[in-house]
C-alpha cells in the first residue's frame, strides 16, 4: 500500500488496516490517523512514535503489557496475533529445545517480577540467542531506564509492521 492510498482512508478503515500496528491497542492508530496526511513512510512511522511518546505513562503501561511474553503460553496455545507470531517464528522461538524453553519461562518469570511488565524485544532479524543476552543485560536495569528500553523497543515494532505493510 503507498502513501497515498494510506492518505486517502477513511478514519475507520485507516483504523482497521492499522489498529495492530501497536499489540492490541487500536489507540495508537487512532491518534495517529489524526496526524495525516503523511509526507511518506517515515513520516508515518514517526507519527506512530508521537502518538505513543504524547500518550500517559498509564496508557503506555498498558501498550507494554498488551504485548505477549517471549516464547510464553500465548505463543504455546495459538493465541498471538498474527504479527507476533510470524515474528517469533522468524526468530526461531517456535523451535527452542526444552532447556531453551525453560531458560525463557525463567527469564519471563523474572522480568515480569522485576519490572510488572513483559520483555519487550522487537525480534525481527534477531537471533534467539540475541535476545536471550539482551534478556540477561536488561534484567540489570533499573525500572525508569527500562521503562524507556521497552517503549524503544515498542517504537521498533511499530517501524517493522509498518514497512512490511507500506511501500517506500
Amino acid at each position: 500500500m503507498t502513501v497515498d492510498q494510506i492518505n486517502a482512508l477513511t478514519a475507520a478503515d485507516f483504523i482497521a488496516r492499522f489498529g495492530d500496528v501497536a499489540e492490541h491497542s487500536p489507540w495508537v492508530a487512532e491518534g495517529t490517523e489524526r496526524r495525516r496526511p503523511f509526507a511518506d513512510r517515515e513520516a508515518m512511522i514517526a507519527a506512530f512514535e508521537e502518538t505513543l511518546s504524547a500518550a500517559s505513562p498509564e496508557a503506555q503501561l498498558a501498550l507494554i503489557r498488551a504485548h505477549p511474553d517471549l516464547a510464553g503460553k500465548a505463543a504455546i496455545t495459538g493465541n498471538l496475533t498474527d504479527d507476533s507470531a510470524r515474528e517469533q517464528v522468524d526468530a526461531g522461538l517456535a523451535s527452542l529445545t526444552a532447556q531453551e524453553f525453560t531458560r525463557f519461562t525463567r527469564l519471563n518469570e523474572a522480568y515480569r517480577a522485576r519490572f510488572g511488565f513483559p520483555f519487550i524485544f522487537a525480534v525481527k532479524g534477531a537471533t534467539k540467542q540475541r535476545i536471550l543476552a539482551a534478556f540477561e543485560e536488561r534484567l540489570e536495569h533499573e525500572p525508569e531506564a527500562e521503562f524507556a528500553t521497552a517503549l524503544e523497543q515498542v517504537m521498533r515494532i511499530f517501524r517493522f509492521r509498518i514497512e512490511d505493510r507500506v511501500s517506500p
